[in-house]
């Protein structure tokens, strides 16, 4: 009997860089299907595709799962398969690296799993992408929008 193992797509979108924001993210374990979105008032492209990776994780249950994640960010995919993240860790982001908020965030919950990332052409053939596309500027739009507090208390910081 084969493991079954947790397929996840996701995407995110700022309205400008910085701007409003969203992300969306489609968890498909099996025949289930789940999405996820949110949006939120002022944050950047980048933070939005880190954050719709976090969210996916953080909606898991279970841990020690098989994860493929498919993302369309170089960014994400890049630093995670090159190795950027363990060094920017071990230089505790040494020299203005962005987002260290949500990167450890992600390190803490790729702790718990096996998960391996695929990047794929952003606005192309690829269903699921075009879907959590959707879902991240339908976020973005949303009224009620949440506030980055990492982008937003950095970007104070450098002010």
């Amino acid at each position: 009997m084969s493991e079954k193992k947790l397929i996840i797509y996701t995407d995110g979108a700022s309205r400008g860089n910085p701007g409003t924001g969203g992300y969306g993210a489609i968890l498909k374990w099996g025949g289930v299907e789940k999405e996820l979105s949110q949006g939120y008032r002022l944050t950047t492209n980048n933070r939005m595709e880190l954050m719709a990776v976090i969210a996916a994780l953080e909606a898991l249950h279970k841990k020690h799962l098989h994860i493929t994640i498919y993302s369309d960010s170089q960014y994400v995919v890049r630093a995670v398969q090159e190795g950027w993240l363990k060094n920017w860790i071990a230089n505790n982001f040494k020299g203005g690296k962005k987002n260290k908020d949500l990167w450890l965030r992600y390190h803490q919950l790729a702790q718990q799993h096996h998960i391996r990332f695929v990047w794929v052409k952003g606005h192309s053939a690829n269903h699921h992408n075009n879907r959590c596309d959707e879902l991240a500027t339908a976020a973005a739009d949303a009224p009620d929008l949440l506030v980055d507090e990492g982008y937003e208390k950095d970007r104070l910081s450098e002010g």
